[in-house]
């Protein structure tokens, strides 16, 4: 690609590069594939990404796969072309502004911010306002907003809040012709308006729209029965019949980059709450587990989280790298007010699964009215445990257990690498008393060939399992796709999704059929098509391909994961 390097330095301000370091430092993410790129390419503004694309759209067999944080467990960031690294140079902040959403009365202010930035830089400028952008996932020290909008991220608070697409005013985008375009919710004037245009932008909207409407029964019957989705194109998302809103942006949001470049993303946001207060309660078994979940979601908690005996076990065998990371102060209160919750372990053993409750507001002592409340309808329950704790220092200990139980495993535990392919699946709440006693019913025939515990965000339904696994053994390549077959033919069964917050990449991409009808894939290609008919914007992701060996196939995929040697 020397020819293609000198070319490109030529006509862009930002640097090129295929030194051995900058290719090796882009051939990898969170997941565990390894895929060296051909170049590196670090554009200064959105000009240099139009000349990038108007370039790399004449030539055959050439593509660009835009990377920032590249925190995704799914290898969306990783190509064999040209690796678009925005978080060099694309990463400005602009100020806050006031913005009062007519249709969200939480919403107090929009921010525009270009992809690259990081989102602890983005929040430190949003909550000098009091202001928060909320879909935020468990990476938010080390993610970029440009990461979360291609995933259409979601996380601890996305029971409440919703996910990142729900938090969009406006986009800029780059189209596959090279040009520009800001990306807004248009009204169906509006839209007529942008389709008379007869340009290649106007084209897009016409085409996607005539998708849309004449496809409107099979994509009402193909969008997930859950709460939070990042599988597929979100089609049926686009056209809201009722108010006659068309928002291209709903579909460009967790597209991965495979429709177009976002240059700008204007977020909306709302103000947090001022107080919290947590509730938990320990169960021995899952036979309520359905109803106890339907009836605490009545109460609107902030935040519903999970995780199980595995991960407690966890917990408690690094149970001094846990206080560590709680320092001194909160050592003691734990060891005072964690005595109920030891004496149940120790007299009783651990239970299946512990479920950790937050209000958050601006009225305390309201908060603690509805926890109290919550904790005698639950209590007909007969949990094991069950008590609304006394202070924020009791409920840090809960929130490090649930969010560095994989930290723990992946830092821990010698001879095995993390391996995220079942890492995100999700279902309807309600079903959870017998889904997950199957899930485990899946996975205990493979307990010898992986660590794994289960954790996630019980309100939405949406799990995480990141087990560890001995790359070094051939077996292991070959039960990956078995299980996650397995797991993915479950979570069909109970009409969920296969991946509710990290995407599709390159490792659920192959698994899409077992999701989504063949006439639904062939909408998700013509949808491609309709953006990028060059196929220059990351292929292989979101779109499952035909070829047996190509980008987009699990044989591609497995055959890319990395040599832990």
């Amino acid at each position: 690609m020397e020819s293609l390097k000198e070319k490109i330095n030529s006509i862009i301000k930002g640097e090129v590069s295929n030194s051995s370091d900058d290719l090796k430092s882009r051939s990898t993410d969170a997941s565990f594939f390894e895929i060296a790129p051909g170049l590196v390419v670090f554009p200064k503004d959105a000009d240099d990404l139009k000349k990038l694309v108007r370039l790399v759209s004449k030539k055959e067999g050439v593509s660009l796969t835009m990377r920032s944080g590249a925190t995704g467990m799914d290898g969306g960031a990783l190509t064999e072309s040209i690796v678009v690294d925005l978080n060099r140079h694309l990463n400005k902040i602009f100020d806050v502004k006031d913005f009062f959403d007519t249709h969200d009365p939480r919403v107090k202010g929009s921010i525009k911010v270009e992809p690259g930035a990081f989102y602890r830089d983005f929040e430190k400028k949003t909550l000098a306002k009091n202001l928060l952008m909320p879909s935020f996932p468990a990476s938010r020290e080390i993610c970029t907003v440009g990461g979360m909008a291609a995933n259409n991220a979601g996380g601890e608070l996305s029971l409440q809040y919703g996910k990142t697409e729900d938090y969009i005013k406006s986009l800029k985008v780059i189209f596959s012709d090279g040009n520009e375009y800001e990306v807004k919710p248009l009204s169906l004037r509006e839209l007529k308006i942008k389709i008379a245009q007869g340009d290649f932008e106007g084209d897009i909207y016409k085409k996607v729209y005539e998708l849309v409407i004449k496809n409107q029964e099979l994509l009402e019957k193909a969008k997930p029965d859950v709460s939070k989705n990042s599988t597929g194109y979100y089609l049926w998302n686009i056209w809201n019949k009722e108010k006659e809103i068309f928002d291209l942006g709903k579909l460009i949001i967790g597209s991965q980059g495979t429709l177009c470049i976002i240059s700008r993303i204007e977020f909306k946001l709302v103000s947090p709450g001022k107080y919290s207060q947590m509730m938990v309660l320990f169960l021995d078994d899952l036979k309520n587990l359905g109803e106890i979940t339907l009836d605490v979601l009545k109460y609107k908690p902030t935040t519903f989280e999970s995780y199980d005996d595995k991960t407690l076990k966890l917990a408690l065998k690094f149970f001094y790298e846990l206080l560590k990371k709680l320092g001194l102060k909160n050592i003691f209160t734990i060891i005072k007010n964690g005595i109920p919750e030891g004496w149940s372990i120790l007299t009783k053993g651990f239970p299946k699964l512990i479920l950790q409750i937050t209000f958050d507001g601006s009225d305390k002592k309201a908060l603690r009215e509805k926890a109290l409340l919550l904790r005698k309808k639950l209590e007909s329950y007969s949990p094991r445990y069950l008590e609304v704790l006394k202070n924020p220092e009791e409920a840090k200990s809960y929130w490090l257990i649930r969010r560095e139980s994989f930290n723990l495993l992946r830092h821990k535990i010698k001879n095995k690498k993390t391996a995220p392919f079942i890492d995100d699946i999700v279902v309807r709440p309600e079903v959870l008393s017998k889904f997950l006693p199957e899930l485990n019913g899946v996975l205990q025939p493979y307990e010898k060939d992986m660590i794994y515990n289960i954790a996630g965000h019980i309100g939405n339904g949406n799990f995480h399992i990141i087990p560890l696994m001995d790359f070094n053994l051939e077996r292991t390549r070959e039960i990956i796709p078995i299980i996650a077959g397995q797991v993915y033919d479950l979570v069909v069964k109970y009409h969920g999704s296969i991946s509710g917050e990290h995407n599709d990449g390159l490792i659920r991409t192959p698994f899409l059929s077992r999701q989504f009808s063949s006439e639904v894939l062939e909408l998700f290609r013509q949808t491609k098509k309709i953006f990028d008919p060059e196929g220059i914007f990351n292929p292989g992701k979101k779109v499952p391909t035909e070829d047996k060996l190509g980008p987009g196939t699990l044989n591609y995929a497995i055959s890319k994961i990395k040599n832990h040697n």
